[in-house]
């Protein structure tokens, strides 16, 4: 599994004209990549790592108003409870090696995929997240304003 975050001041999700997902202020925009290779056991490591990844600054988020649980500079979305945005994106699984024209065949099918990316949803919760999402399959327009910019690339 493969997942890009990006620590993100407001994101949203719009899928046939209608937002059905979003926040303001702080959090997370995390794409989720299902390999044809995964498996249901990384779904857990997966949502602990993206909830408790330390790239947000302890003083800028007291400055936004957030209560920090930590003493740590460098703080997770998990010491502030800060909201989540999550997209599946079979495209992270994208091979470029041959050519110019990308092909997916690491990338698992929706059978395979729908269901571990709502379970890597579900293990964040259960961490205790506020989690949104898109919608599995949709052609989605997603809008988010990056912060720093800081973009992370995860992989179990």
């Amino acid at each position: 599994m493969r997942a890009v975050v990006q620590r993100v001041d407001g994101a949203s999700v719009v899928v046939e004209g209608e937002t059905i997902g979003a926040f303001e202020g702080p959090g997370l925009l995390v794409l989720i990549g299902v390999s044809v290779d995964d498996n249901a056991s990384k779904c857990a490591v997966l949502a602990d790592k993206i909830w408790k990844l330390r790239i947000f600054e302890s003083a800028a988020l007291k400055a936004a108003g957030k209560t920090v649980n930590s003493e740590s500079i460098e703080v997770a979305a998990a010491d502030s409870g800060l909201p989540i945005l999550a997209i599946s994106q079979f495209t992270l699984f994208a091979d470029t090696s041959n050519g110019r024209r990308p092909t997916w065949q690491q990338a698992a099918r929706g059978p395979q995929a729908e269901p571990l990316v709502e379970s890597v949803v579900q293990e964040l919760r259960n961490l205790g997240a506020v989690v949104e999402t898109g919608k599995f399959g949709a052609d989605m327009r997603i809008s988010a304003v990056c912060d720093g910019p800081m973009t992370v690339t995860l992989e179990v």
